[in-house]
């Protein structure tokens, strides 16, 4: 799985402002017609993949959710969080 944030250089918790920054940042420096460097375009493509997943807020959702349930972020506390869930749903 792909870390959109960690290609934007973003935190998981930044804003869609900051995003859109990240983005024209990022897309500036490895767009294809300014960055003559072999592996500038699969990375302008990665940046754009990472755009339009972060920009629109139900993909972000979507992700975010596939992300926390892979335990990229945090691994213990969703670990713990994922098993009280289940705890509860078995008690009840």
């Amino acid at each position: 799985m792909k870390d959109y944030y960690a290609i934007l250089g973003l935190a998981s918790d930044a804003t869609s402002e900051a995003v859109r920054t990240a983005y024209r940042r990022k897309a500036l420096q490895f767009h294809p017609d300014r960055n003559a460097a072999p592996e500038a375009s699969e990375k302008f493509r990665e940046i754009q993949e990472a755009y339009d997943v972060l920009a629109d807020p139900g993909h972000r959702f979507a992700y975010d959710e596939n992300r926390r349930r892979n335990l990229l972020d945090k691994p213990l506390e969703t670990a713990l969080e994922i098993w009280q869930h289940y705890i509860e749903g078995v008690l009840q």
